[in-house]
């Protein structure tokens, strides 16, 4: 009988970390590739304190995401789902929703291997819709766009709040004791945030809302599962 778990663990993972790493390393490498053009072809580099300078700055702004983001969204996306998410971006807005209504509409179990299966299949899907409407908006775009009335043109600034939404609200209904925790905890730090009392904090401290409100729900929701609350 084929142990499909064993599978999973030892020939399907391992070989999937291969290309996955791969992949994203080839992108990254790619992406420097505007700047080796402008410096070999047409002899362009601004001074090393003006790099320096703009790495600082962009850390200090985004610098935690890069912990952040794989941990919080890897229990949804998976290994695969994760390497293709980071490599295609639109991370938050499209391949988290689209992992996690695949997963849903098989009904299979967040963090399992038939999850991980039904997120690489939601986040493939999404990818190729992705790139196929995107192709479709850099030719068509701006001549749809201009034809919008102006109150259905404002109203896709709300596209992505509606999102986060509908995913809030999708998983406050299978975990309504975990809701409990997640938005009170996190309509605390935004009003913290918002009246300033996380000033002292470096650079931009949005970043201290996310933190808290991820990893502070990890911890209270372990803690309530330990106890048999949850």
């Amino acid at each position: 009988m084929i142990n499909s778990n064993e599978i999973f663990e030892k020939e399907y993972t391992p070989h999937i970390i291969k290309w996955g790493m791969s992949t994203t390393l080839l992108g990254v490498l790619l992406c420097f590739g505007p700047v080796a053009v402008l410096y070999f072809v047409y002899g362009i580099m601004p001074p090393w304190s003006a790099i320096i300078t703009g790495t600082i700055m962009q850390m200090s702004v985004s610098g935690v995401f890069y912990v952040v983001e794989p941990v919080s969204y890897f229990t949804i996306l998976g290994i695969p789902g994760t390497y293709m998410s980071f490599l295609s971006g639109n991370i938050g807005n499209l391949r988290v929703p689209c992992s996690a209504i695949a997963q849903d509409a098989a009904d299979v179990e967040k963090g399992t291997p038939e999850g991980s299966i039904m997120s690489t299949i939601g986040v493939a899907t999404s990818i190729l819709v992705n790139i196929i409407l995107l192709s479709i908006g850099v030719l068509l775009g701006t001549s749809i766009l201009s034809i919008l009335p102006k109150p259905v043109y404002d109203s896709l600034n709300f596209l992505l709040p509606a999102i986060f939404g509908a995913i809030l609200g999708q998983q406050s209904v299978k975990s309504p004791k975990i809701a409990a925790i997640a938005i009170p905890l996190g309509l605390l730090m935004t009003l913290l945030y918002k009246n300033g009392y996380l000033k002292f904090l470096p650079g931009i401290p949005v970043y201290a809302v996310i933190i808290t409100t991820i990893f502070g729900t990890i911890i209270i929701a372990r803690i309530l599962k330990e106890k048999g609350i949850i």
